[in-house]
């Protein structure tokens, strides 16, 4: 199922080419999206064959005319894996000479759950004589309370899956600080539950700038795969629902500038573009 909220925080689930809204199937707030998204993963089992069949009876909006926001708006925790493939770190080295280790030795980083963003937003550039880089990658939504979790259990605590972009600014700073930008970490389009993605460690992950294919990847190339990275992020820090893991980028990393615009496409979830901008 694809979960989806749009145009003024209404919950909708996508079929095909439409997005349907079903906000009053279940108790959904519009004023409190992320706290109701919460509830619909809590209960989604006993809510799932309602809501399917408000989707071929609802509303129906196209869903070209539809404006998607963050489908995760309000994370407490965005865990980030860095340096988690390895042909990422071989061209890190070569143009900056700065990525001698990679997820093994440096685990995950934290970015600041204000820098999410919704498909239909802009990235907004801070500085305009600093390069600031474009990274696709799959993201994911926890779905359940999770610390201390093995990694054959990993799975099981994981609702959905999305497109991640981690917008990043090149520099000395910790990853952290040039990350967390507002805007650097735009999602979407919509969650596509677990249960729909077979193997989320073999989905074939591209970006365009513009009409540039820049990056051409696959996550079965990466060292650190979904469920190592959410054993390792529950290992010292409790995850909460609505909590999100972004799994690192492949190779193909490059730089954006205002006006370009910045397409991310997921196998099996889903594609979104948005525009760059310098921030006023």
């Amino acid at each position: 199922m694809k979960i989806a909220i749009f145009n003024d925080n209404q919950l909708g689930i996508v079929v095909d080419k439409h997005v349907v809204d079903v906000t009053n199937v279940v108790d959904w707030d519009i004023h409190h999206p992320h706290e109701s998204l919460v509830q619909l993963m809590e209960h989604f089992d006993s809510l799932k064959d309602k809501l399917a069949k408000a989707a071929q009876e609802g509303k129906k909006y196209n869903i070209e005319e539809a404006a998607f926001q963050a489908p995760v708006p309000s994370p407490s925790k965005v865990w980030a894996a860095p340096v988690n493939y390895k042909k990422h770190q071989e061209e890190m080295n070569k143009q900056f000479n700065n990525a001698p280790r990679t997820i093994e030795e440096l685990a995950l980083f934290l970015k600041a759950p204000s820098s999410v963003s919704g498909p239909s937003d802009s990235i907004l550039l801070p500085f305009k004589d600093r390069r600031t880089d474009h990274e696709a990658e799959l993201g994911f939504v926890i779905g359940k309370k999770a610390k201390n979790v093995q990694y054959s259990e990993a799975k099981d605590y994981i609702f959905g899956y999305f497109a991640l972009l981690d917008i990043s600014i090149r520099g000395n700073e910790e990853r952290t600080w040039r990350k967390s930008f507002d805007t650097f970490t735009p999602i979407g389009p919509w969650i596509v539950t677990a249960d729909e993605i077979h193997d989320p460690n073999n989905l074939s992950l591209k970006l365009w700038v513009n009409d540039e294919l820049r990056q051409d990847g696959s996550t079965k190339h990466l060292i650190y795969d979904c469920y190592k990275c959410l054993e390792v992020a529950s290992t010292h820090s409790t995850l909460y629902p609505g909590d999100i893991i972004a799994t690192g980028t492949p190779e193909g990393v490059g730089p954006i500038q205002d006006g370009d615009i910045v397409r991310i496409q997921v196998e099996s979830v889903g594609e979104f573009s948005v525009n760059v901008k310098l921030a006023e």
